[in-house]
């Protein structure tokens, strides 16, 4: 029995960043577990055709959040990474223009900005109709019919689950209105208009793959973390954790930033909550690579098309120095669709966390009875929530202040 302070549970960023502030702070009783035989999880990078190739898909450093940044190059510097201005784009038929789509139909032909901004200007939000419950309704009633069939309800089918009903309505309604205004305005002036989306502006490093940073992290405190340990059980009232090899390891507090399926056999938890864990959804995404180079500049392109099992190219040439070719990513329900391929692939069982109906108050209640044994659901995969990595580094730095302030606290209030 290996006894410490704080267990955490996975070597990603939110686990590592977790970790490492502790340790900036003086506390040595703590003890990170991947199983994995090397740090990152899904931002984890790999050496394929000479150059990085991030097995998890797409991952960049936003700038939007100074104080992840200013951490981040602590083990990084700022002068090993390129700063970007984002050109990622839509592949529509045989028409490819800039994303966001409806700040950027003015690129396309006469006709087809007329039916798309006839059918904005017709959307439930703009006629300020009742908002729907099911999510094929909502995201007509968000963007139109034109906009919804032919990219948004496509491409979430192909990125996510095949029957988009199966999810809420809950985690959409951050976006923005569709505005007639300004859709209308940025076709009359060939100008995009509207919000800026997200990695609006990114860093990825000159020399590595994004899995490179959180080697580096991992390496600054290497007593304290474990490889090749599969988490299988959990005891909750005893907060007592046991590996796949027998091996038992008990805390004062555990923080959690894998998968809650991942756990075998979960003990002292009431039946209801171990059941409605099984009731949490996620994708599986495959990364693929191919060798050639594209004819564009983009740094990646969504590709809504029902034609092509893939959703998003990634064109690795144009932002990782020194490098050729792209990669794909697939769900994994499609990737039977692909014939005689033999180039590089990787499978990510854990890609997505799934937005069900259901799942807002499944996790209130697992993290909530969690919380009262001091064990913390944390990041993407411990909050089941879709969290880039700048945003789960910055709820790891926050927890790890409150705790190193309060010994504990209850997260999220």
């Amino acid at each position: 029995m290996t006894k410490v302070k704080f267990l955490i549970l996975g070597a990603g960023p939110t686990g590592l960043t977790f970790a490492r502030k502790l340790k900036d702070a003086g506390e040595n009783s703590f003890l990170v577990l991947e199983k994995e035989e090397v740090a990152g999880g899904l931002c984890r990078s790999v050496e394929v055709d000479g150059s990085p190739f991030d097995i998890g898909g797409g991952h960049f450093l936003d700038v939007r959040r100074p104080k992840v940044n200013e951490f981040l190059f602590r083990f990084l510097p700022e002068s090993e990474w390129n700063l970007y201005e984002r050109d990622s784009r839509i592949e529509l038929d045989q028409m490819t223009i800039s994303h966001p789509f409806e700040a950027n139909i003015w690129q396309m032909d006469m006709e087809h900005q007329i039916s798309y901004l006839i059918s904005i200007s017709g959307a439930g939000c703009n006629r300020k109709e009742p908002m729907p419950e099911r999510f094929v309704d909502w995201i007509k009633w968000k963007l139109g019919e034109k906009i919804a069939e032919d990219y948004m309800l496509p491409y979430n089918q192909k990125m996510f689950a095949d029957e988009l009903n199966e999810l809420g309505t809950y985690w959409l309604e951050k976006l923005p209105d569709v505005s007639f205004e300004e859709t209308l305005r940025s076709c009359l002036a060939h100008k995009a208009y509207g919000t800026q989306p997200g990695h609006a502006s990114f860093y990825y490093p000159k020399k590595y793959g994004y899995g490179e940073v959180w080697e580096r992290i991992a390496k600054s405190m290497p007593d304290h973390v474990l490889y090749g340990q599969t988490v299988n059980t959990i005891d909750c009232d005893k907060r007592q954790v046991r590996v796949a090899s027998g091996e038992c390891f008990e805390a004062d507090h555990i923080i959690t930033t894998i998968p809650w399926n991942e756990f075998v056999h979960i003990s002292g938890m009431p039946e209801e909550l171990t059941s409605s864990i099984r009731e949490l959804k996620s994708s599986a995404v495959e990364t693929r690579y191919v060798p050639d180079n594209l004819d564009t500049a983009a740094h990646w392109i969504y590709i809504p098309g029902r034609d092509k099992p893939y959703h998003r190219i990634l064109v690795r040439h144009n932002f990782c120095e020194g490098s050729r070719g792209y990669w794909l990513e697939t769900r994994r329900e499609r990737c039977a669709e692909y014939k005689g391929d033999e180039n590089f692939r990787y499978m990510n069982e854990y890609a997505y966390p799934l937005n069900t109906i259901n799942k807002p108050e499944i996790m209130r209640d697992l993290l909530k009875f969690a919380e009262s044994r001091n064990i913390i659901g944390l990041g993407r995969w411990g909050e089941h929530n879709h969290y880039n990595s700048d945003v789960v580094v910055e709820r790891a730095m926050k927890l790890a202040d409150d705790c190193i302030d309060k010994c504990w606290y209850s997260y999220g209030e």
